[in-house]
């Protein structure tokens, strides 16, 4: 399972007994009802292959997932600070709410404290966990191609040009812009690490980025720009098939990709980005090391920029970039995330040496 969790059948056999003993340390997020409870919560459980388990609330709410209220999965967390324990109350009584820092300030609480402690806590403010909440039914809504208004509703929002300058802020464009006969379709991911926002057309995978990275309202614009046909919201069984790929790699099941790509750069930054996939899971690479491999070691900067214009995050891995000095650089998903992927792939290549030593010993 995930970095240090135990695994899957364990964990889903704890949630089974209601086992108490997990409670705070693990909890299980599931994909049917877009809720995260505690292991020992008294609900339905649910399928084995409708499950997600993560070790931190935060983990949970940044994959797009809200908290259950019977269990009440965030009490963990606020048990130990009545700002964080009025707050996530509110929040779990009305999760449609539009809340801005006046209504933290009526409640008696400093939005800056509120920031500060929330960040602690949970490694995102609260007034991006109700946020992104928010932002996310509404875009499953869309992605089932249901109506603007309806989508607009079902985020919480009672100005429609509130709704619309939300999601343009995610995806880049209105969502009245949309007529739904693109050749590109965006749809919602959620990963351990945060939710991604996959653009695909009937066969490939054109983007892959987190949905809170600053740049991503610029990249649609350019992979728009490049595409004929615009992008509108839904899936491909390209989505379908990266969503099951990124799942089996973060539960450690597939060290590699095999979702067909699309590019869209130069031809020097696709050689790019076809040197970082020739990186090995487990493995990492400097700048210098990659303008050497493709044949340019005095384009080094030149490397340096493909690698942050990469559009396909995780698959093609710049994450396994780092400086000259070990150190880690700069990644648009956060170096948080950066280092995260790269711990979760040191389990695959020690599975690898592990078999590689199994192997040999038998031979030998």
């Amino acid at each position: 399972m995930l970095f240090d969790l135990p695994n899957h059948d364990l964990l889903y056999q704890a949630l089974i007994d209601q086992d108490s003993r997990y409670d705070g340390r693990v909890f299980v997020a599931v994909r049917t009802t877009g809720i995260f409870c505690r292991l020992s919560c008294p609900a339905r459980k649910p399928k084995s292959e409708n499950c997600n388990f993560y070790d931190t609330v935060a983990a949970c709410v940044e994959a797009g997932y809200r908290p259950c209220k019977r269990c009440r999965p965030l009490a963990t967390a606020s048990d130990h600070d009545p700002t964080v324990a009025a707050l996530t109350t509110a929040l779990e009584a009305d999760p449609a709410r539009r809340w801005q820092e006046r209504d933290i300030a009526a409640m008696g609480f400093d939005p800056s404290t509120v920031r500060r402690v929330f960040k602690r806590y949970f490694g995102i403010t609260f007034l991006d966990m109700a946020r992104t909440a928010r932002l996310r039914s509404g875009f499953q809504t869309l992605s089932r191609g249901g109506r603007v208004i309806d989508a607009q509703l079902e985020a919480g929002f009672d100005s429609g040009s509130g709704f619309r300058t939300a999601f343009a802020k995610l995806l880049g464009q209105s969502p009245s812009r949309f007529t739904g006969e693109e050749i590109l379709r965006a749809d919602w991911i959620d990963t351990p690490i945060g939710p991604m926002i996959a653009v695909c057309d009937r066969t490939n995978l054109h983007l892959l980025e987190f949905a809170d990275r600053k740049a991503l309202p610029t990249e649609l614009k350019r992979l728009q720009a490049n595409a004929k046909g615009g992008i509108g919201v839904g899936r491909y069984d390209a989505t379908d098939r990266i969503a099951k790929e990124l799942d089996e790699y973060f539960n450690g099941l597939r060290p590699e990709f095999e979702t067909p790509l699309a590019y869209h750069g130069s031809p020097f930054a696709k050689s790019v980005w076809h040197a970082l996939r020739r990186i090995p899971p487990g493995a990492t690479r400097s700048y210098s090391d990659i303008a050497r491999q493709i044949g340019r070691p005095d384009a080094v900067r030149a490397v340096a920029r493909a690698n942050g214009a990469n559009q396909i995050a995780i698959v093609v891995p710049c994450h396994r970039v780092l400086g000259a000095d070990g150190s880690l650089t700069g990644y648009g998903g956060g170096l948080w995330r950066k280092q995260r992927l790269i711990d979760l792939e040191g389990q695959y290549a020690r599975q690898s040496q592990a078999g590689k030593d199994t192997r040999h010993a038998a031979s030998g």
